[in-house]
């Protein structure tokens, strides 16, 4: 185990402290002192000189001395020094905060601006970087917060954070662990499928619930579907089918009868006779306009073609005009730019060298510089300045042959779009031309169609045909009278026959009920049988639950001698919510008195000290109420109230005992 022990703490201009020593020689120490004598400071500036830090883990407390009007105290150092002894070697710590002052340019007085902070190892100067990694190298700084202050763990820490090392130092327990522990939690592996503890029970209480909720309304179902049967007492099913079956055949019966009327033999030979003849008229009327038809059709599709293709030739037309108005807009900008650019040329050719003023005498040893050096710099400088301006030329003529190049091709490309657009325009004009005679051919075409009513044997075969329809008419009017009569009896019979089937449809309706009923009987039972089997399931999660809890803080509580730990609260819906709260014999951390607090953070510290593999010094501010302070690895420095003791008093001793 790393030992870390104090060998001397010495603290100059600390929070009020003008100068201490505290010469512990790596011994246990009692600290006696007033109120407001010093003794948490001393805490104060051991965790500062390692950290930067207050006992309350704050970085931004006052440091300085004050003065009796409250005011600092300046042109102090504010410094602690620590001599440690770690592992049999020597290591010096100490941290210097001064205040810095400057002088302003022109004035005589300086003025405060701030302050440093000086860092030494060893008695050597380092840069805060290198102290910080000194320090790291002896001891974290959560680590040794924690083996260090007793309050520190249960007053400063989340419970989240406590939890999370309590589990660091016993190992944590699987679920498997868990359900292997107990011979009646080993279905639970099956049971929950891949789900942890806490998941299954989330899926069973809300399937539980859900089920609760459906037994709930199934006997509400059940006897809706009871008072939703029809009434059929007094009714005979087999009966009502025996009429119903009756009325049946009386009614094919009548339809057959009525279709004998409708159907005559003459009135069908007529109707054949009408279709015979509506079918010679349109082989006549098909035999008199052939020829000129497919002429019409040949017409119609040259001109729809031209006209097609007319169109055509108007977009590319359209299409080259907008291209010739695009490059005639960027010829225009770019002939701006180029005379931009020659302007740019004539102003750059007619600059003039103008020779920097050279020193005539040495800047280091103020002797006359040589005639020849002087001239030498001015003829570098004149080649510099003509180098730069032949370059710069040189970029604007080269900028500027490129957008002539530019310019030429949009031109050009200008001059074959138009000559493309007259190309176009004749040929448009031939095109519109052949449409315009299409045009007129087809309208020659469509005026020189044969008229059918013209042609006498068409004439003839439409008068035979109007009388063949008058003779079926009046063969019809003759049959009217028969047929309503027929209707008449056939809407009676059926008539008859709904109100007969409407009676029978009750035992359907009767049956379809039952079967719901017990649908639902079924859907009870069996609900009620998984709502069983979910019963078992929560039993299971509650004796695992109990089972874990009792694992995990005994295997916890056993690393520990008066300290005992909560991990887990029961909620009311029988789940585990994660917690960690410091008891003794039962007692929550917060209702402790103040020696069992200290007792029990020393406790914490001894197993937190063997997990860590570190033993370093105990301050225990109020250590006055603590008779009997365990016993810990690491030193142990008492801070006691003493009311007689109006400065710091120091005792050291072999062993912890009671303050007198």
């Amino acid at each position: 185990m790393k030992r870390i022990d104090l060998i001397r703490l010495a603290t100059r201009n600390f929070k009020g402290i003008r100068e201490f020593v505290l010469d512990a020689q790596g011994a246990n120490t009692n600290i006696f002192g007033d109120n407001a004598a010093g003794k948490t400071t001393l805490f104060d500036g051991w965790l500062w000189l390692l950290f930067g830090k207050d006992s309350q883990n704050k970085a931004d407390f006052e440091i300085k001395t004050l003065d009796k009007h409250g005011r600092p105290i300046h042109n102090l150092e504010h410094e602690v020094e620590a001599v440690l002894l770690i592992d049999g070697r020597r290591t010096t710590l100490r941290r210097v905060f001064k205040e810095k002052w400057t002088k302003k340019r022109g004035s005589v007085t300086a003025e405060f601006s701030g302050h440093t902070t000086d860092y030494f190892v060893d008695g050597v100067p380092c840069k805060e970087s290198e102290y910080k990694a000194a320090v790291a190298e002896i001891v974290d700084e959560g680590v040794f917060r924690l083996l260090t202050s007793p309050t520190f763990f249960n007053e400063q820490l989340k419970w989240q954070d406590r939890r999370k090392i309590l589990l660091d130092v016993s190992g944590d327990i699987s679920d498997a662990d868990v359900i292997a522990s107990r011979p009646e939690l080993a279905e639970l592996s099956a049971i929950l499928n891949g789900r942890t503890i806490e998941q299954h029970r989330k899926v069973v209480m809300a399937r539980r619930k859900e089920i609760n909720d459906e037994l709930e309304r199934i006997p509400v179902r059940i006897d809706e579907a009871e008072r939703s049967k029809p009434d059929v007492s007094g009714l005979n099913e087999d009966e009502l089918q025996t009429k119903i079956d009756a009325l049946r055949a009386q009614i094919e019966a009548k339809q057959a009868e009525l279709q004998r009327i409708q159907s005559g033999g003459e009135i069908a030979e007529k109707e054949k006779r009408m279709r015979e003849i509506e079918a010679e008229l349109l082989a006549l009327k098909n035999e008199l306009q052939a020829g000129t038809l497919d002429r019409i059709a040949a017409a119609r599709r040259e001109e729809s073609r031209l006209k097609v293709e007319i169109e055509d030739l108007q977009r590319q037309i359209e299409a080259l005009e907008r291209r010739i108005n695009q490059n005639a807009m960027a010829i225009q900008l770019k002939e701006s730019e180029r005379e931009k650019l020659r302007q740019k040329w004539y102003e750059v050719d007619g600059r003039k060298f103008v020779a920097p003023e050279q020193p005539e005498t040495c800047v280091a040893c103020g002797q006359t510089l040589p005639a020849e050096r002087i001239a030498e710099a001015r003829r570098k400088a004149e080649e510099a300045f003509n180098l730069e301006k032949a370059r710069e030329l040189e970029g604007i003529t080269r900028t500027g042959k490129t957008m002539a190049e530019e310019i030429e091709g949009l031109k050009r490309q200008n001059e074959a779009d138009v000559a493309k657009i007259e190309s176009l325009r004749a040929e448009q004009q031939q095109k519109q031309d052949a449409h315009a005679a299409a045009a007129v051919h087809l309208a020659e075409l469509e005026s020189s169609m044969t008229d059918v009513t013209g042609d006498t044997r068409y004439v003839a075969k439409q008068q035979e045909l109007e009388q063949v329809k008058s003779e079926i008419l009046s063969l019809r009017s003759s049959t009217l009278s028969a047929v309503d009569a027929v209707r008449m009896d056939i809407a009676k019979l059926r008539t008859e026959l709904e109100l007969l089937e409407s009676k029978r449809a009750r035992f359907d309706q009767v049956r379809r009920i039952d079967e719901r009923i017990s649908e639902l009987e079924r859907h009870e039972k069996s609900l009620a049988e998984e709502f069983e089997r979910l019963e078992h399931e929560l039993f299971l999660l509650d004796e695992f639950t109990r089972a874990k809890v009792e694992l995990l803080e005994s295997r916890i509580n056993s690393k520990f001698r008066v300290a005992r730990f909560k991990l887990f609260n029961q909620q009311v819906n029988g789940g585990l919510e994660e917690t960690c709260e410091t008891m003794v014999d039962g007692v929550p951390y917060g209702s402790l008195n103040n020696a069992a607090r200290h007792n029990v953070g020393l406790d914490i510290i001894t197993t937190l000290s063997e997990h860590y593999g570190i033993a370093a010094p105990i301050f225990l501010d109020n250590a006055e109420s603590i008779t009997r302070p365990l016993e810990t690895p690491g030193q142990q420095i008492r801070l006691i109230v003493s009311a007689g003791d109006k400065t710091l008093r120091v005792e050291t001793t072999t062993e912890i005992k009671e303050a007198v």
